[in-house]
């Protein structure tokens, strides 16, 4: 096992002038799984493929344990990858598919026979060893791809959006089975994923990044109870969190009909740059309905235009009373729909208005200048 660091690494594709990843710094624990998150075209599989060697470095080191793999061939460097495509050679058995590399290896017989049932017994697969990947569902195939990286024993494995294939209850079920087996086997992981939630429910540690850039990394705690700027409050967390840009008036935030009030210490953090505006973010379940005869001179009006029933909750959509979103031309938040989670059966109906207040410690203040946190 060995722990991996990116130091100062960037990629610049050819005939770009952007970097599609900017001076990534980043340590991977010996052991450690790290999820790697971000939307499409963000860099994350770019990154994943520099450390594979897949993609040549512009800048920077990459180490896995105390050797430079920068310019190191992949077949040099230990690692296992688990790709979103499965992979399988279609003419091939499962036990043929999870011990060909070390055929090729040349690992003794009766070695490949020993790692391939195994691993197959660990991921539930000894009855289909002797089957072709045709007969075999997503998520068996998936194992399968699994069981082949298993069987090398690498001292790191690499998984580039294994479960983008499968549909929604495979994908919850075979999440669970990934995490699981690498808390077994404590390999140092690198998983890429653009699904926020396989990100919350897998990692030891999350690393979310945009445009190439690193944003935040922490657990999957820390990144949904104190995102470090607007980008990563508003893309952790399911349903995502309500956030837009506010004009602050006599310390009091104002957006449409709605009032928030600030603390001094986020009036004293705010700078000249942020032009008197401030963002706010604000989770749907950070948000409790006002009831008739409360005081409303804090509170958010909703005026609902939708409502999912979920059995066990229910999220009330709509938009803010008084707030055109339109008329905002820039790129700050403009907070053009707004999430409340309520008891289910409670919601009100559709084209009414609903007050809301964000409870004690559920406000997330924002640099309108920067978009980096401010204290509360």
């Amino acid at each position: 096992m060995a722990k991996i660091v990116f130091d100062s690494v960037t990629r610049v594709y050819p005939g770009s002038d952007h970097p599609a990843v900017d001076r990534l710094n980043l340590e991977i624990a010996d052991g450690e799984f790290l999820v790697l998150v971000g939307p499409s075209g963000c860099g994350k599989s770019t990154s994943l493929r520099m450390l594979a060697g897949l993609e040549d470095v512009n800048s920077g080191k990459i180490y896995i344990g105390d050797n430079d793999v920068t310019d190191m061939a992949p077949k040099d460097r230990d690692i296992a990858m688990v790709f979103q495509n499965y992979a399988l050679y279609p003419h091939m058995t499962v036990r043929q598919n999870m011990g060909f590399a070390l055929k090729i290896a040349k690992v003794p017989q009766a070695e490949i026979d020993k790692r391939v049932e195994q691993a197959a017994a660990t991921l539930d697969l000894t009855e289909y060893l002797d089957r072709k990947p045709k007969a075999l569902s997503g998520g068996q195939r998936q194992r399968v791809a699994m069981g082949r990286a298993i069987v090398r024993k690498p001292q790191v494995f690499l998984m580039d959006e294994p479960l983008s294939n499968l549909d929604a209850k495979l994908r919850v079920q075979t999440r669970t089975q990934i995490a699981q087996l690498q808390r077994t086997l404590g390999v140092t992981t690198l998983y890429v994923t653009h699904d926020q939630t396989e990100a919350l429910t897998m990692g030891d540690r999350i690393a979310v990044i945009a445009g190439g850039v690193l944003q935040q990394v922490g657990t999957p705690e820390e990144l949904y109870d104190r995102p470090g700027n607007a980008f990563v409050a508003a893309f952790i967390g399911s349903p995502a969190m309500n956030i837009g840009t506010f004009r602050v008036d006599n310390g009091v935030a104002v957006l449409g009909d709605a009032r928030i009030p600030l603390s001094q210490a986020t009036l004293d953090a705010m700078t000249p740059e942020d032009n008197g505006e401030i963002i706010i973010g604000f989770r749907p379940e950070a948000l409790d309905v006002q009831a008739d005869g409360q005081d409303m001179a804090h509170s958010i009006p909703i005026k609902v235009t939708h409502v999912e029933e979920l059995g066990s909750d229910a999220y009330v959509y709509g938009t803010l009373a008084g707030h055109d979103s339109s008329l905002r031309t820039d790129d700050k938040p403009r907070l053009a729909q707004v999430t409340v989670r309520v008891p289910p059966r409670t919601a009100p109906p559709a084209g009414s208005i609903m007050p809301v207040r964000i409870r004690p410690g559920g406000q997330h203040n924002f640099s309108a200048a920067t978009q980096n946190r401010l204290p509360e």
